[in-house]
C-alpha cells in the first residue's frame, strides 16, 4: 500500500481585490462578489513564481518528516501546463533546489484535476517501485485571468497557491484506496487560451449550457465507482472534500451522497479557488479540526478544464498523522 505521509500549503503575497476586478471589467461589484464570495484572493505578485511557492511547501514537508532525499525516487509537478517559463521543467528545478538528485522528475498537466491525478500516479509509483514520491502543486491561474474581459467572470474566483504532498509506502496519514477518473471530452472547447503581449489568458469559447449537470452526473457516477471498487457504501463516507470552484455544486453533491455540510470543508469566503491546491488545503483544514478518527473514509472530488473529473478515496490512519 501507499499514501500521503505529509502535506503543506503556501500562499503568495499578492492579492486581487474585488475593487480591482470591478475597475478592470466594468462589472458591478455585487455581481463579482457572487463569484468570488470574498473581497480578495491570493494571486502571484509581479515578483513571485509558482514554482518557488511550491518549493517552499515541499521544503517544509521534508524538514518536518526528515525523509532522506536519496529515498525520493520521483518528483511530480502538477498543474495546468502553463509554467513559470516555457520549455522548462519545474519538477527538475525544485528537485535540484532541494538536493534531490536521484529522482525521475516530470510534469502532470490536467488543470485543476492535476493534483489528484499526480497523487494517483505517485501512489502507483510508490507501490510498484518502493521509496517516496514528492508531488508538487503549482499553478498560475490568477495570472491567466484577464479581468478586463467580462466574459471570463466565472473565473474571477481563481487564485494561486503552492502545495506539496509526500507519498510513501509506510508511515502515511491517509492511505490511498482508489481513484476513479474520466474526461467528458465534449467540453474540451468550452474554455481556451489566447496568447497576448503579457502572456496567455483564458477566453470563454462558447455558450453551451449544462456544465453543472455534467459535473453532478460525473461526480456521482465516479463516487459510486470508487465506493464499489473498495467495497464500501455511501453510508461509510465520513467526509467529502472538493475543489472550491463552485459552492452550489459542492452543496448539491453533499446532498446527493446523503452528507451534511459539517462533513466537508468550505473555504470560498476566505480564499477563492486555489486550483489543485484546493484539495490539499481542505485536507489540512479537516485535520486541524482534530475530529478525524482512525479508519475514516474521505472522498476527494476534483475536476479540471477539458473537462476531467475524479473521485479519490482516502482512509485516515491515525498512527501516521503528524
Amino acid at each position: 500500500m501507499s499514501g500521503i505521509v505529509d502535506l503543506d500549503v503556501r500562499f503568495p503575497r499578492g492579492r486581487a481585490t474585488v475593487e480591482q476586478m470591478q475597475r478592470a471589467s466594468g462589472l458591478p461589484a455585487e455581481e463579482i462578489r457572487k463569484i468570488t464570495l470574498c473581497e480578495e484572493i491570493p494571486v502571484l505578485g509581479p515578483d513571485e513564481t509558482a514554482w518557488e511557492i511550491a518549493r517552499d511547501a515541499a521544503a517544509a514537508v521534508l524538514d518536518r518528516t526528515g525523509v532522506d532525499r536519496a529515498g525520493i525516487r520521483h518528483v511530480l509537478y502538477a498543474g495546468s501546463g502553463v509554467w513559470d517559463r516555457p520549455a522548462w521543467s519545474p519538477a527538475a528545478k525544485i528537485a535540484h533546489e532541494l538536493g534531490i538528485d536521484r529522482a525521475h522528475c516530470f510534469e502532470v498537466g490536467n488543470f485543476c484535476n492535476a493534483g489528484m491525478t499526480a497523487l494517483q500516479i505517485a501512489c502507483e509509483k510508490s507501490r510498484s517501485h518502493g521509496g517516496y514520491v514528492l508531488v508538487l502543486l503549482g499553478d498560475r491561474l490568477g495570472r491567466l485571468v484577464d479581468y478586463h474581459d467580462a466574459t471570463t467572470l466565472p473565473l474571477f474566483n481563481a487564485g494561486d497557491a503552492g502545495s506539496a504532498i509526500l507519498v510513501g509506502p509506510e508511515g502515511y496519514a491517509y492511505r490511498h484506496l482508489h481513484a476513479a477518473m474520466r474526461t467528458d471530452a465534449s467540453w474540451a472547447d468550452f474554455w481556451g487560451g489566447e496568447q497576448g503581449p503579457d502572456g496567455p489568458s483564458f477566453r470563454f469559447q462558447g455558450g453551451r449550457k449544462g456544465l453543472s449537470t455534467a459535473y453532478m452526473e460525473n461526480f456521482e457516477a465516479l463516487a459510486q465507482q470508487a465506493l464499489d471498487a473498495i467495497g464500501r457504501k455511501r453510508g461509510d463516507i465520513a467526509y467529502l472534500l472538493i475543489n472550491q470552484g463552485d459552492r452550489n455544486i459542492q452543496s448539491r453533491l453533499l446532498t446527493a451522497l446523503g452528507l451534511a455540510e459539517e462533513q466537508s470543508v468550505f473555504t470560498y469566503g476566505r480564499l477563492g479557488h486555489m486550483a489543485s491546491s484546493d484539495t490539499v488545503i481542505c485536507l489540512q483544514e479537516l485535520a486541524a479540526r482534530e475530529r478525524l478518527r482512525h479508519g475514516d473514509l474521505i472522498l476527494v472530488a476534483s475536476s479540471g478544464m477539458g473537462f476531467s473529473f475524479g473521485v479519490t478515496a482516502l482512509e485516515y490512519c491515525a498512527e501516521g498523522a503528524r
